[in-house]
């Protein structure tokens, strides 16, 4: 199956691994529509450096923190015609434990990491025609099939969201498949915290090329129907230890 000509929306789509993402199905023809919240600017450049491979870009703004925000997007893209797949990338990683976790710190990585993709799934399952195929990616965390005490309402969210993956594609198939991809280490934090000793607890014993993040993300849209369901995990085996 060729991209070429292929709208694809990705959420978070104009920076760090989701501008990867985006870029990475640009080089293959797809038509990306890039989803951003507050980062305008560098949806703006994600869309040139697109132009500049040749394919097309897309820019809608949503705060995914705010469901009707969320709906109003999805109805935006209904104008720019049938779209093939959704890549549910966006989320919030937030350092909080059990005790520090408020009830509106959980909400937030709910809606954002969780309730958001499940909007954002049904509305593009509806507008598809009946016999339409399409295809979802959620990006989880290798922490959703090891939840642990760290990070506790966005380990939650995750969770979640890989029951979620599973549920959903038992109900939408044979027409629409949907896939996880669990990371581990792909980019340095954004905060600029120390991150050399997460190497140490990775089997693989570095960080991920963003060209791996773009070969499996490709392999799940142009690769077989038959596979759905499932969640990989590139994290270089650290969900083994």
């Amino acid at each position: 199956m060729s991209l070429k000509g292929k709208k694809i929306l990705v959420t978070g789509g104009a920076i760090r691994v989701g501008k990867a993402i985006s870029l990475g199905l640009a080089k293959h023809g797809a038509e990306v529509i890039i989803n951003f919240n507050t980062s305008s600017d560098s949806a703006k450049e994600t869309e040139q450096q697109i132009q500049a491979l040749g394919s097309k870009a897309f820019l809608v703004q949503a705060d995914l923190s705010d469901a009707t925000s969320v709906n109003n997007m999805m109805e935006e893209i209904k104008e720019l015609g049938t779209i093939f797949a959704v890549i549910n990338n966006a989320s919030i990683f937030e350092n909080l434990s059990f005790a520090e976790t408020d009830i509106d710190s959980w909400n937030r990585n709910l809606q954002i990491n969780l309730t958001a993709p499940f909007q954002i799934s049904q509305h593009f399952t509806k507008q598809l025609s009946p016999n339409q195929k399409g295809r979802i990616i959620n990006i989880l965390d290798w922490r959703a099939l090891r939840p642990g005490k760290d990070h506790f309402p966005y380990t939650i969210s995750k969770a979640g969201l890989a029951g979620l993956t599973k549920a959903m594609a038992a109900a939408l198939a044979p027409n629409i498949s949907v896939n996880g991809i669990a990371f581990g280490a792909i980019l340095p934090p954004s905060d600029g915290g120390n991150a050399d000793n997460l190497i140490d607890e990775i089997p693989a014993g570095r960080w991920a090329e963003l060209e791996e993040v773009q070969n499996t993300i490709k392999f799940l849209l142009d690769g077989p129907e038959y596979i759905t369901g499932e969640i990989i995990h590139l994290d270089g085996g650290r969900h083994l230890i």
